[in-house]
């Protein structure tokens, strides 16, 4: 009869995460991402974004913080939901996937894996050169790279990828990094001592030049 489902039709819901972080490289930081190689079919073999079923007695959130930790041994320093993604051929079997974004700070990536023991299967990944995806993996990596890309321009989210107090140097070569593409430093420096976002602290990072006042994001702002 039309209408009249079986067991064989049910939907089955996955939490999937993309979680960008900066990772240091010989030619300054990049923007990358973490990858689980597939160790069961469908896909065998393949990178996939990290992600797990959706248990019954947990809210989406919470799913997406213990499967990201589950896979990846990483807790985010801000997770937000993304999309749904639901088409009908997107996985043999029918899988609606709620997705979230992450953002991890830099500092804190290699403490977090290396406390939690992480997973052998995990690798980071360029997020413009992703290889081929498990699923429609591609796309919402693609998706979340443009949301990512489109929200830095006009919030302070950038904050999920610093450390608590950073020089202004710092936080531009972080929108640089994001953005892809080079920032006037003067316009820059001037667009942000003109608002409240920012607040000085009493500390300087040192180095081979002049010190460099740091400072913080103002949760209040």
């Amino acid at each position: 009869m039309t209408g009249e489902s079986t067991e064989n039709d049910a939907i089955r819901v996955a939490v999937s995460t993309v979680i960008f972080s900066l990772r240091a490289a010989p030619d300054g930081d990049r923007l990358m991402l973490p990858l689980v190689r597939r160790t069961r079919e469908p896909f065998l073999g393949m990178w996939a974004l990290p992600g797990g079923w959706l248990d019954v007695a947990e809210d989406l959130d919470a799913a997406a913080s213990r499967t990201l930790a589950e896979t990846t041994a990483l807790m985010p320093s801000y997770l937000e939901q993304l999309y749904t993604f639901g088409a009908v051929d997107r996985s043999p079997t029918r899988v609606v996937s709620v997705v979230y974004w992450a953002l991890l700070r830099s500092d804190l990536v290699d403490a977090q894996r290396a406390a939690a023991d992480a997973p052998e299967n995990v690798e980071w990944f360029d997020v413009d050169e992703l290889p081929e995806l498990a699923f429609d993996h591609n796309r919402i990596a693609e998706y979340a790279l443009w949301r990512l890309r489109n929200k830095v321009g006009y919030s302070t989210i950038a904050a999920g990828l610093l450390p608590d107090e950073f020089t202004l140097t710092e936080l531009r070569e972080v929108y640089e990094t994001v953005l892809g593409r080079r920032l006037d430093p003067s316009n820059f420096r001037r667009l942000l001592e003109g608002s409240d976002e920012l607040v000085p602290t009493e500390h300087f990072r040192t180095g081979k030049h002049r010190p460099a006042r740091l400072y913080r994001y103002n949760a209040e702002a």
